[in-house]
């Protein structure tokens, strides 16, 4: 059960978006701009990151949704990004991708975690300035909405069929305001 009244009938961040929609509209647009918008990484690498820093720090619903989407943009592959959850370091994915998810994942503890050696190992693995802003910038803005979601206790569906449907929704549709209503329900 919800902390607060939030609007039912909505599930995750959309029931929160839809009780302060003025705050609502900025977030989405960051969402927008960090997982879909125009980049040399691919949607599916900066929804995988999402979904790491997301099952770092627990958040059912956020991990489960990107998962979703993540798997969408990648031909249906849960089991890439399921691999990259449990082991970033064997999954099989670029070298640079897992230099950038060490970087998330320093910034999903602490921004301070992320070390000089981090940034190098990325810069050797082909990544580049933008790619290392726009890491960063995605691990801080999901620790932001993981902490949102589940602060205010906001209802997580447990039927993994739900989340397939969002994250086909959030791949195909994105997240800007009429978007996100709908891949949230």
């Amino acid at each position: 059960m919800p902390h607060i009244q939030l609007p039912e009938g909505l599930t995750g961040i959309t029931s929160a978006f839809a009780f302060r929609p003025e705050t609502a509209k900025p977030m989405r647009a960051l969402a927008e701009v960090l997982l879909l918008g125009p980049s040399s990484l691919t949607s599916g690498e900066r929804e995988m990151i999402a979904t790491f820093v997301s099952a770092r720090n627990d958040c059912h619903f956020c991990q489960a949704s990107h998962r979703a989407a993540a798997a969408h943009h990648l031909s249906g592959d849960y089991d890439l990004v399921d691999a990259v959850c449990t082991d970033y370091h064997s999954a099989p994915v670029s070298g640079k991708l897992k230099a950038l998810l060490t970087i998330a994942g320093g910034v999903q503890q602490s921004g301070r975690n992320v070390t000089t050696e981090h940034i190098v190992q990325a810069r050797k693995e082909g990544a580049t300035d933008l790619e290392i802003h726009d890491t960063v910038l995605i691990a801080a803005a999901f620790c932001m909405y993981n902490r949102y979601v589940d602060g205010l206790a906001t209802f997580t569906p447990v039927d993994p069929r739900q989340y397939d449907e969002m994250g086909a929704r959030m791949a195909a549709q994105g997240y800007t305001a009429g978007s996100a209503d709908a891949a949230a329900r």
